[in-house]
């Protein structure tokens, strides 16, 4: 399962990134909802980006997409669309709004419960996404349609979902 890898890991604030969301979803921690229905729930981040941002968090535990029911994580975009929607609507700043999922420490996962999060953007809010600078420089397309073939074969030996 992935998080296994680091059983021991606190977070900052003592939060354990195995459980914690389970104890929210619980009810053993607080947390405000502002959905919830029998696959998923949704509440907004203690440690929010921007004012409203939102977790959509599956009830069921799943600690990577691979565990993840085809039929939750469907769930979890489409009220991440209605939260998203009812960002905009709420009057809090929100220009644009993001959707971010880490699945695997190298990806940023640190809380190995998986989790949508939903965020309101504004110009000047001070979040920035820092692009490696090989982004700036496309590989050459033969190095593309091979990554393609390598997913293409890889989806061909997975079951249907």
């Amino acid at each position: 399962m992935q998080g296994e890898d680091q059983p021991n890991a606190v977070q900052r604030g003592g939060f354990d990134p195995h459980t914690v969301f389970a104890k929210i979803l619980g009810g053993e921690l607080p947390a405000t909802f502002v959905y919830r229905d029998e696959l998923v729930a949704a509440f907004l981040d203690i440690q929010p980006i921007t004012p409203g941002h939102t977790l959509v968090v599956p009830l069921v535990k799943a600690a990577s997409l691979a565990e993840l029911p085809p039929a939750t994580g469907a769930r979890m975009f489409t009220v991440a669309q209605r939260v998203g929607a009812a960002l905009r609507g709420s009057g809090l700043a929100c220009e644009g709004v993001n959707l971010f999922l880490a699945d695997g420490v190298a990806a940023g996962q640190t809380v190995f419960h998986l989790h949508l999060h939903v965020f309101p953007r504004y110009a000047d809010d001070g979040f920035r996404w820092k692009l490696p600078e090989r982004y700036y420089q496309p590989p050459p397309r033969a190095d593309i349609e091979a990554a393609g073939e390598r997913i293409r074969a890889a989806l061909e030996g997975q079951r249907p979902g």
